[in-house]
């Protein structure tokens, strides 16, 4: 069987994480789909073992969380009758958590919205965390619960919950209307352990980073065909964005040539794609 270069898969890396499709990818590359589609299953294993050991005891002070809803094979009203309730069919939701300081995203978790994987990405998320921190979530109903039973009291934990109404303008077309956001009319804060400094309360930097999620992966592009067909494949796509984001793009809030990862100190220079694609060897 024919095994692709590192140049080779560097260049189908770059085409993923700059948000192109599998099919789009493969016209510009000259690569198989499915050649592509298992080159992202084995460097997402690869990629998510690396961050998994290499993303400890990190320094942060202050994290945000939220999720972020994409779906799997079909819209959850188009599911099977055999597949319904089953992870992968309908909606699939991914758990994030950023550090508004250095930017880095330190966990995630592909999964439900459900209490027992809020406490999972939340248990990883504290082992991973070398300090007591201030923690922001929305209001979703399991946080409060997960949050104890993840951090217990070693925790600063505040909601901020947005209110959303719609914005009326004789200007604004109906369809303007259907596909803007709704505006924010208000905020209610909530704390709910410890003592949060009431000016660090926020969510705006993972509201932000959902953003770039749906703009680096063509998967989480809404109202577009672009979806996963296997719950695998995207979760392997969740993890290169990651690696990307985290290792090898320098974001511009950190200076010249810094990457959240060095701002985190858990790495020492800019990643290039050859090196991620290198992770494979």
């Amino acid at each position: 069987m024919y095994r692709l270069s590192t140049a080779e898969r560097a260049q189908i890396i770059r085409c993923l994480v700059e948000g192109n499709s599998i099919r789009s990818t493969a016209r510009m590359t000259g690569a198989a789909r499915n050649t592509i589609t298992t080159l992202l299953v084995n460097l997402g294993a690869a990629v998510a073992e690396y961050q998994d050991r290499t993303l400890r005891n990190l320094p942060s002070t202050r994290i945000e969380c939220d999720e972020i809803w994409s779906f799997c094979y079909a819209k959850a009203k188009n599911v099977p009758d055999g597949h319904r309730g089953e992870l992968g069919y309908g909606d699939v939701w991914t758990w994030t958590a950023i550090d508004p300081d250095t930017k880095l995203v330190p966990s995630w978790l592909v999964g439900w919205r459900d209490e027992p994987d809020g406490v999972a990405f939340l248990r990883d998320l504290a082992s991973r965390l070398a300090n007591r921190v201030q923690l922001t979530t929305d209001g979703h109903v399991v946080y409060a619960d997960a949050v104890e039973r993840a951090f217990g009291t070693n925790v600063d934990y505040a909601q901020l919950i947005k209110q959303y109404g719609v914005e009326h303008s004789e200007d604004a077309s109906p369809t303007a209307r259907r596909y803007s956001p709704n505006k924010v009319t208000g905020q209610e804060v909530r704390i709910i352990a410890g003592d949060p400094d009431p000016a660090l309360i926020s969510t705006s930097y993972v509201e932000r980073n959902n953003l770039s999620m749906r703009m680096g992966m063509r998967r989480f592009t809404r109202l577009t065909n672009a979806f996963s067909k296997k719950v695998e494949n995207h979760a392997a796509m969740v993890s290169l964005h990651f690696m990307h984001y985290n290792f090898a793009r320098p974001h511009s809030a950190l200076g010249k040539n810094v990457t959240p990862a060095m701002a985190a100190a858990v790495a020492d220079h800019v990643w290039t794609i050859h090196e991620i694609a290198a992770l494979l060897d």
